[in-house]
């Protein structure tokens, strides 16, 4: 609930914590009972952060159990779909042998 602040003409400015329904609702001085108008006098406070807390909050709600985001690399993708590593390819010759030329072209396959 919001603290609103109001004016009595006998007693000067109070604040009184309402539901946001009754902001325009007169409120009863704390002094005497009498109806008291709500004013402004004071700017609203508004809670603001730099974008590292705002991230880091987000970070720390998030669920361990929550789905991970969609790839944008689409199905079969190295890099997110836990697939072979681009560019380690196995190569077939004739014979029958493999090699990985790209992993580590010095060693020989059995």
């Amino acid at each position: 609930m919001p603290v609103y602040e109001y004016h009595c003409a006998d007693h000067g400015t109070f604040e009184a914590l309402r539901p946001m329904s009754a902001f325009r609702d007169p409120c009863a001085c704390p002094a005497c009972g009498g109806n008291s108008n709500r004013v402004m006098l004071t700017a609203p406070q508004l809670g603001s952060s730099d974008r590292s807390t705002i991230t880091a909050h987000g970070i720390n709600e998030r669920a361990a159990d929550s789905p991970k985001k969609a790839s944008t690399h689409g199905p079969g993708c190295s890099c997110c779909s836990g697939g072979k590593k681009a560019g380690r390819k196995t190569l077939h010759r004739p014979d029958g042998s493999k090699s990985f030329p790209s992993a580590r072209p010095w060693m020989i396959s059995h």
